[in-house]
């Protein structure tokens, strides 16, 4: 079996903690990361991924392209394409969206205007900051942006009674930025999680 290593998008899964006192001092799991390493080793015996989806997540995927180039746009960045290299090394494996010259951009679709983080002061869903971390780790970057874009909802998900359209509205609301700085301490806390994972992988009678 292969050796588990964490995709960027799950690293934030990994790293909550235990509510017991005594668990945290005992370096257990949480039940958080003990059911995603379960599912990770069902994926690896079976051969199939988990399947999630949500209207969240259908809209990420449909709008992925859009997403991106409106960010481009909307930001006035350089000339940049969307990146399609993965990175994997030793403890990550993780395809970034935009890698500038001196950052890394993420970008995220909003479902609604509800849910975009309009008033947020601070990245709102720590997940996003680790998956961040590890990102800054393959590229070597020392600064991220995490960023909310909001798009009209596709005719192909009115099944969910929901047909959004913000054409009309100013662009800078439709569009958040958070930077991220990189930490080698979290890097260095996201490989020891790693470590205690394969850990616990062995300990599973099968």
């Amino acid at each position: 079996m292969e050796s588990f290593k964490i995709r960027a998008s799950g690293a934030g899964q990994i790293m909550t903690s235990p509510r017991a006192k005594k668990d945290k001092e005992s370096g257990k799991l949480s039940k958080t990361s003990e059911t995603f390493v379960q599912n990770w080793l069902k994926e690896s015996i079976y051969g199939h991924r988990k399947e999630f989806s949500s209207k969240q997540t259908e809209k990420g995927i449909n709008l992925e392209d859009e997403g991106i180039d409106s960010a481009i746009s909307w930001l006035d960045l350089p000339f940049v394409l969307k990146n399609e290299k993965s990175f994997e090394d030793e403890y990550f494996t993780g395809t970034p969206d935009l890698i500038l010259e001196d950052e890394v951009l993420d970008i995220k679709l909003s479902w609604d205007a509800f849910t975009f983080p309009l008033f947020e002061t601070e990245l709102p869903t720590k997940d996003y900051f680790y998956q961040m971390q590890v990102y800054l780790h393959f590229t070597r970057k020392k600064k991220g942006r995490v960023v909310y874009v909001l798009l009209n909802t596709p005719e192909e998900l009115n099944k969910y009674g929901f047909n959004a359209d913000y054409s009309n509205v100013d662009t800078k609301y439709c569009i958040k930025t958070f930077q991220v700085d990189y930490d080698v301490n979290v890097i260095e806390d996201l490989k020891q999680r790693v470590g205690q994972i394969r850990e616990y992988l062995l300990t599973i009678n099968l």
